[in-house]
């Protein structure tokens, strides 16, 4: 199988710009979110308010809130330049598929890639409302990670894939661990965010920088819907992945399970998002208790992503994904 370099080269420049889009967009954020002090008393004495100088009677902004204003726009901003570097993101994924001419989930590299992809598509589906935007913040920091780590300790040149991933199944199994992934990554920072806002109510002033930063977040109630959201879509495209994963081991191994670590580890965080949305129709487990089940969730998908990729030696080891 010939490998395009110049294909290659595209889509590793397209992979690097990706990454400084998505830092700059965060930088973006963080200005925004940093700007958002205005108390709400003071927000509903300006909304519908007119500016002196406009040729009617108003109030006028101070130096200071005219700077606020104009670091909300950061927001704006940001957002526009997730659009773009989702853009580049998904150029970088498909050159590398024509570079190597097959399905680009072959190895560490192209599957984390793909992974932080979907969770920056979902991220602007999802949280796509103007108030939802301070949310952003902290979906980018492990984006901005997990692409750092992808385009350095995980990088492999484009290459054709080793033999027993030469399946039908791997487009249809991989692509659905992608998907589940990506939107549990959401549901993760959401659940984060919940357990971090939850500590301190809407309208009850903060006080501190752990207050302060508690006070810009959205409600509660909206990052646990956002943490459900995402959680009841990933569920069963997930689930759906570790049977075909059975699927495809009986077809290359001879037996649906085996009990490898990380069929076996798949398996394990799938059982415990089911618990998460269990506790979420649960009395008495649906807010706080469930919001901790979902972390737990989102810390087993990191722990099988790579500790049980790079470290524990099974029959999936060759490729570092499945």
């Amino acid at each position: 199988m010939d490998i395009d370099p110049e294909l290659a080269r595209l889509s590793d420049l397209s992979f690097q710009t990706t990454f400084a889009i998505y830092v700059l967009a965060m930088l973006m954020f963080a200005g925004q979110y940093a700007s958002s002090q205005v108390k709400k008393s003071q927000q509903r004495e300006l909304i519908g308010a007119p500016v002196a100088g406009e040729g009617k009677p108003g109030i006028k902004l101070s130096p200071q809130q005219a700077k606020r204003s104009w670091f909300e726009k950061f927001g704006g901003m940001g957002y526009a330049l997730v659009v773009i570097g989702a853009g580049f993101h998904l150029a970088s994924i498909v050159l590398r598929g024509l570079s190597t001419d097959r399905f680009p989930l072959g190895n560490m590299y192209e599957f984390v890639s793909a992974m932080v992809l979907t969770a920056v598509v979902s991220g602007l589906i999802i949280v796509r409302k103007r108030e939802h935007r301070p949310l952003w913040i902290f979906i980018l920091v492990p984006v901005v990670l997990l692409v750092f780590l992808a385009g350095t300790v995980l990088y492999a040149d484009a290459a054709p894939v080793v033999p027993a991933l030469r399946s039908f199944w791997l487009p249809i199994h991989v692509t659905l661990a992608v998907l589940g992934s990506g939107l549990f990554l959401v549901a993760g920072v959401a659940s984060v965010m919940f357990l971090f806002r939850v500590r301190r109510p809407e309208g009850e002033e903060g006080s501190g920088f752990l207050g302060g930063v508690a006070d810009r977040l959205p409600s509660a109630q909206t990052l646990d819907r956002i943490a459900y959201r995402s959680t009841i879509i990933a569920f069963p495209v997930f689930g759906l992945g570790v049977i075909l994963g059975a699927v495809w081991a009986e077809a290359a191994w001879g037996r649906f399970w085996g009990w490898d670590p990380k069929e076996t580890m798949s398996f394990v965080t799938w059982v415990v998002y089911a618990a998460y949305l269990h506790a979420r129709a649960t009395a008495g487990w649906r807010d706080v208790k469930a919001a901790w089940i979902n972390v737990v969730g989102f810390l087993a998908i990191v722990f099988n992503l790579f500790f049980i990729n790079m470290v524990v030696s099974g029959l999936h080891s060759y490729a570092g994904l499945n």
